[in-house]
């Protein structure tokens, strides 16, 4: 009688396998996340320096400083719900009319949890925002984690690997850069216009980074019991749709 190793086939082995990575590294993303909760709520000297030199440092730098502002205000405002929603729902609907449902149910899913996800937790550590003197800008609600940064990481993450099959050439290349420099922009700009601390953004980077590889493998795991490759997340989550991709 075989091993039950054995009896795996080398597919299911290769699976077996990456669903042990995806599970090693969510947790891995995790770990940093639930480090920032405990400095926040343990109200840690070192990071409230962090937090409070960045806030004042960025905020003398663009209250002088109109032009600044607005280009910063411009950035934000890519990055929030209304933006989001302005791209998403054509695209799932797009997905639908393509005959793509199960990556129309990843997008939809993934990204509208997110915001769940980003609720629930603010809700949980209930952080106040900054208080500055002269503020150039306001925002409502808590503090922590940074929404922007939470759906700037998952956004740009589910659009490249949902579209990443339909790209060739440099665009495989510059869609990536383009990805990496306005999740960190949408950051930044959070921080220099008063409205979030540094670790409120990075907290919303690591808990977006581990949704989405949360989601990515069961979005995996579910084509393999379609009878699918498993997914690549270098390669896109359905490279062999490529041809429904591409517009």
């Amino acid at each position: 009688m075989g091993s039950p190793h054995a009896a795996l086939s080398g597919p299911d082995r290769r699976f077996g396998a990456r669903s042990l990575l995806i599970a090693v590294a969510v947790v891995l993303v995790a770990v940093p996340f639930l480090l920032l909760v405990l400095l926040v709520e343990s109200h840690s000297s070192g990071l409230r320096g962090i937090d409070n030199g960045a806030r004042d440092g960025l905020h003398s730098l663009a209250v002088h400083n109109r032009m600044l502002v607005r280009l910063l205000q411009l950035i934000s405002l890519s990055g929030s719900t209304l933006a989001w929603t302005l791209v998403f729902v054509p695209v799932t609907a797009w997905l639908l009319w393509r005959r793509l449902p199960r990556l129309a149910a990843f997008v939809a899913i993934t990204v509208v949890a997110s915001s769940l996800l980003d609720n629930l937790v603010k809700s949980l550590v209930h952080r106040a925002r900054p208080v500055l003197p002269d503020p150039v800008a306001h925002a409502g609600g808590q503090s922590f984690p940074s929404g922007h940064a939470q759906a700037a990481i998952v956004g740009y993450g589910v659009l490249l690997l949902v579209f990443l099959p339909a790209l060739h050439g440099a665009w495989r290349r510059v869609a990536p850069a383009v990805a990496v420099v306005m999740v960190l922009a949408i950051g930044f700009s959070r921080v220099a216009l008063g409205v979030h601390y540094v670790s409120d953004v990075l907290a919303g980077y690591v808990l977006g980074a581990a949704w989405l590889i949360a989601m990515t493998a069961a979005f995996s795991a579910w084509q393999v019991e379609r009878g699918r490759p498993a997914v690549r997340p270098s390669e896109g989550l359905a490279p062999e749709q490529a041809d429904r991709l591409t517009p």
